[in-house]
């Protein structure tokens, strides 16, 4: 890994601004390799140099990635005024640059990848990669005997928006008050998943999104938990098409985005 400016690699894992490290540094409160370092802009090997900072050490992570089961009241967002984020939940990141990939509506449970990693996520959230993001709801109202058919002709929202076709399963549910159903979309609009039902005559009453790509939640974590995300998974996700470039900056068109549950 190239060298890096002491002040960068401290900013970029939280420790704090370019001129609140300089005081630390100028303080005394900063060693390189055991030696107190007091010049702020001094160049290190992240992989190589030690750094600590009032005794404890700082260790470099450029990308981080975490597989999150999102609970209800929670916003996907980096900050909020009202509610708490996603990001809140991180409790042991590294870094302080972390965002969710896509948006789960309030309400909305389950999968919700966070990470750092602009390129990573522009490839999952691009429509013309169409990665399937598979949802399990409860429907109330009388749904259609032929919603599968129209939702894979492709439904027509109550605004006018025509969706891209989705696969729509109903499933064997003795509860009469709703019914239970697996739907797989390709693309994110505002409040998408809602949208499609409302224009079937019928009401989202729970809603859990469950995969996203090759990236399945982890039924292990209850709402609210999360796991940094395993290797093999990582992997799966690396491997998506990546013949589309895309730059770290793509992350602010694509990472803030309407919910789409």
């Amino acid at each position: 890994m190239a060298q890096m400016r002491l002040d960068k690699f401290l900013g970029e894992m939280g420790v704090g601004t370019r001129t609140q490290i300089k005081e630390m540094a100028r303080k005394g409160r900063v060693r390189v390799n055991g030696q107190t370092e007091k010049k702020s802009d001094r160049k290190i090997d992240p992989e190589q140099d030690v750094v600590q900072v009032d005794g404890r050490e700082i260790s470099y992570a450029a990308w981080e990635y975490y597989l999150l089961n999102k609970p209800q009241g929670v916003v996907s967002a980096t900050e909020d005024r009202t509610y708490p984020t996603v990001i809140d939940l991180i409790t042991d990141a590294r870094r302080k640059d972390l965002f969710p990939v896509g948006r789960l509506d309030l309400d909305t449970e389950g999968l919700l990848l966070i990470t750092n990693d602009g390129d990573l996520a522009h490839r999952l959230l691009s429509p013309r990669k169409h990665v399937d993001k598979v949802y399990f709801a409860r429907v109330e109202g009388n749904l259609p005997e032929d919603s599968p058919e129209q939702m894979a002709r492709g439904l027509v929202l109550k605004d006018g928006t025509k969706t891209l076709p989705a696969s729509l399963t109903i499933l064997p549910d003795s509860d009469s008050t709703a019914a239970s159903v697996m739907l797989t979309i390709q693309e994110g609009k505002f409040h998408q998943v809602k949208r499609m039902f409302e224009a079937l005559g019928c009401h989202v009453v729970y809603l859990k999104r469950l995969s996203m790509g090759p990236l399945k939640l982890d039924e292990a974590l209850a709402p609210g938990q999360y796991r940094p995300l395993r290797k093999e998974e990582l992997k799966m996700l690396r491997q998506l098409d990546q013949t589309e470039g895309s730059s770290e900056g793509s992350c602010a068109a694509v990472c803030i985005e309407k919910p789409e549950g």
